[in-house]
């Protein structure tokens, strides 16, 4: 087993168990390549696998932030493991507008109309309005209130991939944007749709949403896509 294994398996082990929770922190360097038998330079170099993988955040200095802490960050891994599949041309444009469909129609399906998350993804809408905001400013908190749609469906996992999936593919997101004719007229059909999201999911109603949500992708999808 390579030290970065032995490191996971014991991690999880210990968060399984409930002797470690998320927030905590590891025991020292030395202690801890004590405990797992491994030597410190592979304990550092698992160490570092771990914090990429978005399990572990480290920090040096002093204070309660310093230290090896218990972190919750798995879209981290998962936009790591899909921008290497699309600098590879294992992903293509069309696999990544699949995916959103089958994502967001199940979030806008199951979403709570009373869920906290609606509200601040309206808050967000309003920074959207602000005029003159550049494409570069724009698609990052059109990717946000994607993603706060998809936790308003109280499901982890869908938003967990939708996180990563808007990490992953912001490069690239932003190139075909910054290739179509009019931004300015595209960004105005954006808001107004996402506008209209938003309205039937706070209405509680789901079949109106869905009907929104896809059309919304799709339109945007065959957009850049030529």
């Amino acid at each position: 087993m390579k030290a970065h294994e032995v490191v996971m398996a014991w991690v999880t082990e210990q968060l399984r168990s409930g002797r470690l929770h998320i927030g905590d922190h590891l025991p020292g360097e030395r202690a801890l390549a004590e405990t797992l038998q491994v030597s410190r330079s592979s304990l550092r170099e698992a160490l570092r696998v771990l914090e990429a993988l978005g399990t572990i955040r480290t920090a040096t200095g002093s204070g309660p932030r310093s230290g090896t802490v218990i972190t919750a960050a798995p879209e981290q891994a998962l936009a790591l493991a899909l921008n290497l599949q699309l600098a590879t041309s294992q992903l293509e444009h069309h696999h990544v507008f699949e995916m959103r469909l089958l994502l967001e129609r199940w979030a806008a399906e199951h979403s709570d109309p009373d869920h906290p998350e609606l509200a601040q993804a309206g808050r967000l809408l309003d920074r959207m309005e602000e005029p003159a905001l550049p494409v570069e400013e724009f698609l990052p908190l059109d990717a946000e209130f994607h993603v706060l749609l998809a936790r308003a469906a109280g499901n982890p996992l869908i938003s967990t991939l939708m996180d990563a999936m808007r990490t992953a593919i912001a490069d690239h997101t932003l190139d075909r944007a910054r290739a179509l004719p009019d931004w300015e007229a595209t960004s105005r059909r954006l808001r107004a749709e996402h506008r209209g999201i938003l309205a039937a999911l706070q209405a509680g109603d789901r079949e109106a949403a869905v009907e929104r949500m896809l059309a919304h992708i799709r339109g945007y999808y065959l957009e850049t896509a030529r």
